[in-house]
């Protein structure tokens, strides 16, 4: 039998989406080819956003479309953050949430048997332990995700993800050795660690982050070791300290800004001043010469004013990130915010969006421009056209080279040659 996944959201969801291809691979499915059709077609949803739920119906649907006759799931963050929702939409045969993933197999097995719709959405219970799931690999990626955390405690007043995926857990360090050898020995030469809350491992096992980079740092066969979205306020100097000790570690840290006004953090519920995450950028870069800062920015969130608005896009401005997802406050039921008042109209959330989105280009091209002339080694992806590769930096700085060999999956010196808006252009050494 064959079966098909549809992946939306984030890291954490793509590698979970793994392990459940790898499972329904031991219990005899095999992947279904491009344009073929499917006889179990798993849905791994988002809720980050309504539109991330309508994201999900929508995929739901056109699988049905395509393969009237298979199986439909729908796991994920949707039906867990709003189990009647889910539960409500009957084109789903199977319905899953967050915290039972490896059940899926057995699940569809049920299905086929009884031909009876199941909904099995296990609610997060304090104390919970992480969930065991593992992967060989990322299909398709020369880098490989491992998840060593999930859930949330912070609860942020935009977020629903706290009631989607629990509090925190995390994956014994064993564990994270183990998988780490496994994929080193499978030929990935790098893995990025993620997680929901990723600063937050360890603190239901009296351990660290930094015990867990530490670890997948000494797996062999892996040459680099990056890490997911990181809550900036946990980066104490000690922190920076151990992770600067880690020589396999990239130079690309993804701090979580929202928004460069404290008045607006604090609405937020964020956890830290903008003084204190310009202090956090200022000592990674004394630690790390040259590394990538990296963020996502938040316009038009409840309250935001005008003036509150333009002391965001200068703080965002004097930082200088390396590259910034700039996104539009969405309400979302269920959370702080979605009731608080002085909500912006989209038009002008559309006007702020653009501004932002102007200001990080330009510092987008000059950490590009920074680095022209200087050697990286650069892990190769796949070719972008003929006899042009793409591949990136440990500072995850996009690279493109001309190369009559295929580079795919090789870490080959480069020598920066030329910037543009998008990547760099570079040259074989």
């Amino acid at each position: 039998m064959r079966v098909k996944f549809v992946t939306l959201g984030c890291k954490v969801n793509q590698y979970e989406t793994e392990a459940m291809r790898e499972q329904m691979e031991r219990g005899g499915f095999r992947p279904a080819g491009d344009g073929e059709a499917a006889d179990v077609v798993v849905v791994n949803s988002c809720t980050v956003t309504a539109q991330s739920d309508h994201k999900a119906r929508q995929s739901l649907r056109r699988a049905k479309k395509e393969n009237p006759q298979a199986v439909l799931v729908l796991t994920g963050c949707w039906p867990q953050a709003f189990p009647q929702e889910a539960q409500a939409f009957l084109e789903a045969d199977v319905v899953l949430g967050t915290s039972n993933r490896g059940a899926v197999l057995e699940r569809v097995m049920e299905y086929l048997s009884t031909k009876q719709r199941i909904v099995d959405i296990a609610p997060h219970e304090k104390g919970e332990r992480f969930e065991k799931l593992r992967v060989q690999g990322m299909r398709g990626r020369t880098r490989a995700f491992l998840k060593i955390e999930d859930g949330c405690d912070r609860f942020c007043s935009y977020c629903i993800i706290p009631y989607a995926r629990g509090r925190v857990r995390s994956k014994p360090l064993e564990d994270v050795r183990a998988e780490a050898r496994a994929l080193g020995e499978n030929g990935y030469k790098e893995i990025v660690l993620t997680g929901i809350n990723l600063p937050a491992y360890g603190l239901d096992l009296g351990l660290h982050l930094c015990d867990a980079v530490e670890a997948a740092c000494q797996a062999e066969g892996i040459q680099r070791v990056r890490l997911g979205s990181l809550e900036p306020e946990q980066l104490t100097p000690e922190v920076i300290a151990r992770f600067a000790a880690q020589k396999k570690l990239c130079p690309q840290f993804h701090l979580s800004l929202q928004s460069g006004c404290g008045a607006t953090l604090k609405r937020m519920n964020r956890h830290y001043t903008p003084q204190e995450y310009k202090k956090i950028v200022e000592d990674l870069r004394e630690a790390f010469p040259g590394c990538a800062i990296t963020t996502d920015v938040m316009v038009g969130f409840a309250g935001e004013t005008e003036e509150e608005f333009a002391e965001s896009l200068q703080f965002v401005r004097e930082i200088g990130f390396a590259k910034v997802h700039v996104f539009a406050y969405s309400r979302r039921p269920g959370t702080k915010a979605y009731d608080a008042p002085g909500q912006v109209s989209n038009a002008v959330k559309e006007a702020r969006s653009r501004e932002m989105i102007a200001c990080t280009r330009e510092s987008q091209r000059a950490f590009y421009q920074a680095q022209v002339e200087q050697e990286f080694p650069v892990l190769f992806e796949q070719a972008v056209e003929k006899n042009v590769y793409e591949g990136y930096t440990p500072e995850y700085t996009p690279v493109r080279v001309a190369s009559p060999v295929d580079l795919s999956g090789q870490i080959c010196t480069v020598r920066l040659t030329e910037a543009l808006d998008e990547y760099c252009v570079g040259v074989l050494l």
